[in-house]
């Protein structure tokens, strides 16, 4: 886990991470017209004058979760997208799906974390809505909360490959979590380890 306990280091995560986010918030929006897509307590009703960047360097910073957190939190988000195609990821619900993936990764990987109303005072939302936001987050995720050492293998990797084409040199070793101070449990057949790529919404290429 070395090279994430590095303060650079994981801003550059989090900097690849929001240009992600953006991209695929930005083409989903292009889909509102074009697709269902259902409304939930996800969903504000403008887009939110916060840069998703600024958001997620703003949980970073306040949250003080592992740096193993951020990558299960994207793995997180991503497993969502594939479970609720009618929910993909817009400008109009990144961000409360951002501090409830986060929250959610906390939780499952830490062994000391902060509770939902601290995480509200971050996210800018009331203590209410973020438990419904955890709720719900869970319920679309199915409650699958594992995450398999290959998943783990397969997402680290993806994150290294992209970021060394975004900001060389930079190595994020497969093996960050995979510690005895974190409660990572691990499937042998997990569903949904390999991601497909003719999801409009899905953040794995």
């Amino acid at each position: 886990m070395a090279e994430l306990e590095s303060c650079d280091v994981m801003m550059k995560v989090i900097k690849f991470l929001s240009s992600l986010l953006q991209r695929v918030s930005e083409t989903n929006d292009g889909f509102r017209f074009f697709h269902t897509q259902r409304i939930s307590i996800f969903h504000g009703l403008t887009r939110p004058t916060i840069s998703i960047e600024s958001y997620l360097e703003r949980i970073f910073k306040y949250a003080n979760c592992s740096p193993s957190c951020f990558v299960v939190a994207y793995i997180y988000l991503d497993r969502f997208a594939q479970k609720q195609p009618l929910l993909p990821i817009n400008s109009f619900n990144v961000h409360r799906l951002l501090i409830a993936s986060v929250l959610v990764s906390a939780k499952f990987m830490d062994d000391i974390f902060y509770n939902n109303a601290y995480y509200a005072k971050i996210g800018g939302i009331t203590t209410a809505e973020m438990n419904l936001l955890e709720m719900d987050f869970l319920f679309g995720l199915g409650f699958q909360l594992n995450v398999s050492i290959s998943t783990f293998h397969h997402y680290c990797s993806y994150l290294q490959r992209e970021m060394l084409l975004e900001f060389p040199p930079l190595i994020i070793s497969p093996n960050i979590g995979i510690t005895d101070d974190h409660k990572l449990l691990f499937c042998v057949n997990e569903e949904g380890s390999t991601t497909s790529t003719t999801h409009q919404q899905q953040l794995a290429v």
